[in-house]
């Protein structure tokens, strides 16, 4: 069983949705980066989303989009991503880690090279935010050779047509955004994602996660009860961003309060008990 499905596992015995906090490989800088990444398993993340630098994150709002702009200038590049994995899994075995990111860098890596690579780093699955289903093969099948799950979108423009043919050959979870629009921009509207949870729900037994507009305790909270992951991206670079100048523990600090915080309104919430 891989990570991920024994993560979903667990957490459906539990009764209970993932808490998923993104944060941008390298951002600020590769150390203070991955003095963050080691400790959002303790910090209560179930699965952790590593978003790749890009020079043009199309689908991210201003804090994510920042992010990778400071992560390019202090040196990130793909290979110092997969180190950063390669050096995490030497002492957390578990924690499953989803490398988020655009499509061009991992087409400039080589899109064999790259799927042997991400498994032999430790990789669990890949969201690719322009990668739609249609041409997603390229990516999908040697990925999915090594072993390592490609995370397709249901998005509120998703009619009952195309989510039959996104759940085809999908795995590992899905990934519904929850606004149209790019990320952290928008608040989340609940009753939206019940019904699309419901949708989703007939047509796949595959957990789904909700992300793009997840700030607050009480709306991760809402979404706990609602969905088998919660996602939240834009508030935690949005910390690191407020702290910059302050010190790598400073950073490190506050963003691990906050996803104390977030993950524990998460964990709070027992799953499926709001009406439907």
């Amino acid at each position: 069983m891989s990570r991920l499905a024994a993560k979903f596992a667990v957490l459906k015995k539990e009764g209970r949705a993932a808490f998923v906090p993104f944060i941008t490989a390298g951002d600020p800088d590769t150390e203070t980066s991955f003095a963050i990444l080691e400790k959002l398993p303790g910090a209560g993340a179930d699965i952790i989303e590593l978003g790749m630098p890009f020079t043009d994150p199309m689908a991210d709002g201003p804090a994510v989009q920042a992010s990778s702009v400071r992560a390019l200038k202090s040196g990130a590049s793909m290979t110092r991503v997969l180190e950063m994995v390669k050096k995490f899994r030497k002492t957390d075995k578990t924690t499953p880690i989803v490398l988020m990111g655009y499509y061009n860098p991992i087409h400039a890596y080589g899109t064999s090279r790259f799927a042997k690579d991400v498994a032999a780093a430790g990789v669990d699955g890949l969201i690719v935010v322009d990668l739609p289903l249609e041409e997603d093969e390229v990516l999908r099948l040697p990925a999915q050779a090594q072993g390592v799950d490609l995370v397709r979108f249901v998005t509120p423009t998703t009619d009952d047509t195309r989510l039959k043919r996104i759940v085809i050959e999908a795995s590992g979870y899905l990934y519904y955004v929850s606004v149209a629009g790019v990320t952290g921009t928008k608040a989340v509207p609940e009753d939206e994602v019940r019904a699309a949870m419901a949708r989703v729900r007939s047509a796949t037994g595959l957990p789904c996660t909700v992300g793009f507009g997840i700030r607050s305790k009480e709306q991760a909270e809402a979404i706990a009860r609602l969905a088998d992951g919660v996602v939240v991206g834009s508030a935690i670079v949005s910390m690191v961003a407020d702290n910059l100048g302050s010190g790598k523990d400073k950073i490190v600090n506050e963003v691990l309060a906050l996803t104390r915080a977030l993950a524990g309104s998460t964990h709070a919430a027992r799953h499926g008990k709001v009406p439907v």
